[in-house]
């Protein structure tokens, strides 16, 4: 098993110094290690970071942050497309984002030379299980909502029909077509 960093095992306090350190561009990462030495210095502990271990966390911070930028223009984007009213393919999408993800790490554990643990393949099944039941239950109730609105709308048409003195006749065709049954 790897030894923990000497940044995974700082004070959560002095981590999060650094990581202050690290997101403003006038300090380098020199200064950020100097900074950091000196108050773990200050604290009289024996305990140093590493030019090469800040290097590797603020690479490593910074592959997080792009990947959530990233995350957050995609999802502005597709929101933006979809617009605020269907949440219903919002959450498609998001099921569609999941389900391909849990592909993927089925895909690597397939191919990797480690053995695949059983408790990850259930974990893996039940997350695909949930997923899919997710799935179904949006659709039943994107199915509901539709066929409430039409109801609605039969209803407010027939309304206004019969104030105009239309016949029966034409009213129940013109229902038949809003809802569907024709």
């Amino acid at each position: 098993m790897a030894r923990a960093s000497s940044i995974e095992q700082l004070p959560a306090d002095i981590l999060e110094q650094l990581q202050t350190l690290l997101r403003d561009p006038r300090v380098s990462q020199l200064d950020a290690t100097a900074q950091i030495n000196a108050i773990l210095e200050q604290l009289g502990t024996d305990d140093r970071v590493s030019k090469s271990a800040v290097n590797r966390y603020a690479v490593k911070m910074k592959d997080v942050g792009a990947k959530l930028q990233q995350s957050r223009e995609l999802a502005s984007m597709w929101i933006g497309k979809l617009g605020a009213a269907p949440q219903g393919q919002v959450g498609k999408l998001v099921n569609e984002i999941i389900r391909t993800m849990a592909f993927d790490s089925a895909m690597h554990m397939a191919e990797g030379d480690t053995p695949v643990e059983p408790k990850m393949l259930a974990q893996l099944a039940l997350a695909v299980q949930r997923l899919e039941s997710a799935a179904n239950m949006n659709e039943e109730r994107e199915k509901a909502i539709r066929a409430e609105a039409a109801n609605e709308a039969a209803a407010t048409a027939e309304k206004s029909m019969v104030s105009q003195g239309m016949s029966q006749k034409a009213i129940d065709s013109i229902k038949t077509e809003i809802l569907g049954l024709g």
